[in-house]
């Protein structure tokens, strides 16, 4: 039942969602018989509730001439409370609905190996906590890859390094954080630049051993063109590995690697982290789905998670 706080001269009361349900199928329909049609009910049970409702609100609501109904002016003051009260209702079924999904389905999520690395974990682990039955299916890719597998219906969600290598108005991004970047050498080598210096400069990679990303990996191409903008081509001592390959090649002192804060971090046990110099390197991570499907009822709640985290 539902409250009519206000509806002609100062009613307050109680009526029936089915009794509003009912009238407004009259109010759009003007016939009885085709409103009952119209609400899966036979017609004498449908008028009788009409009349029940102007029992209840004490006046009258449609005006009854023989192949003419028309509505009072009772009638038309409850006509919009009642549309109102009946769309209020179906959204909060279908909220309802929807949370209840929640007990069960997945979220199709691709991220970079990086952010799988640093950002993830944490989110994802609130996510499992507050929504167990929900399976999570994570692919890790490069952005370019990732891209592809939004616009292809393969993904719900991903997390992709801004900009994007294919601009598409197919997706649409909202930009999540800016993320600097460090330089991190094993704890036996010291760090590029001069000793006792607590930054390293790009300028300071020239001549060093980099341990580098394989191609199509955003940081490779970051750390390749930061480089030729200070007028060299970094030297590589080893190359080709994904971010765990890179931090394993540099704990073994094959060289020194760029890889985000968060990375280092929480990967950043044996390892040595150091900062680099102003302006330094950043990158823009952000959360991506396609433009023309509404991401799904649990990808929903984890957007909302990763946006507020």
């Amino acid at each position: 039942m539902v409250r009519l706080v206000s509806i002609g001269r100062g009613y307050h009361g109680w009526v029936q969602f089915q009794q509003l349900q009912y009238f407004v199928a009259v109010a759009e329909t003007r016939h009885f018989t085709r409103a009952a049609d119209l609400v899966h009910v036979a017609q004498p049970s449908l008028s009788q509730q009409i009349k029940a409702l102007e029992r209840e609100l004490g006046a009258d609501l449609f005006l009854r001439a023989r192949g003419n109904i028309t509505l009072t002016d009772a009638g038309e003051a409850l006509l919009p409370l009642a549309r109102r009260i009946l769309a209020d209702a179906d959204t909060a079924r279908h909220e309802v609905q929807e949370l209840v999904q929640l007990r069960s389905g997945r979220v199709r999520l691709g991220a970079t190996p990086s952010l799988c690395t640093g950002l993830l974990p944490d989110v994802l682990r609130a996510f499992h906590d507050r929504y167990p039955g929900i399976r999570l299916l994570i692919e890790e890719s490069g952005s370019h890859d990732l891209v592809r597998e939004l616009a292809r219906g393969a993904l719900d969600l991903a997390l992709v390094v801004l900009p994007l290598p294919t601009p598409s108005p197919a997706l649409t991004t909202v930009e999540l954080l800016r993320e600097d970047l460090v330089v991190v050498s094993s704890p036996e080598s010291a760090p590029p630049g001069a000793p006792g210096r607590r930054t390293v400069r790009i300028a300071d990679l020239e001549g060093a051993r980099l341990v580098m990303f394989r191609h199509g990996y955003d940081l490779r191409e970051l750390t390749v063109a930061a480089c030729r903008a200070e007028g060299f081509e970094p030297d590589f001592a080893v190359e080709g590995g994904e971010m765990d390959a890179v931090l394993g090649f540099v704990r073994a002192g094959l060289g020194v690697a760029v890889v985000p804060r968060m990375v280092a971090t929480r990967s950043g046990r044996g390892l040595r982290v150091t900062p680099l110099a102003r302006p330094g390197l950043h990158r823009t991570i952000a959360l991506a789905h396609r433009s023309d499907v509404a991401p799904p009822r649990a990808a929903r709640e984890l957007q909302r998670m990763l946006l507020e985290r």
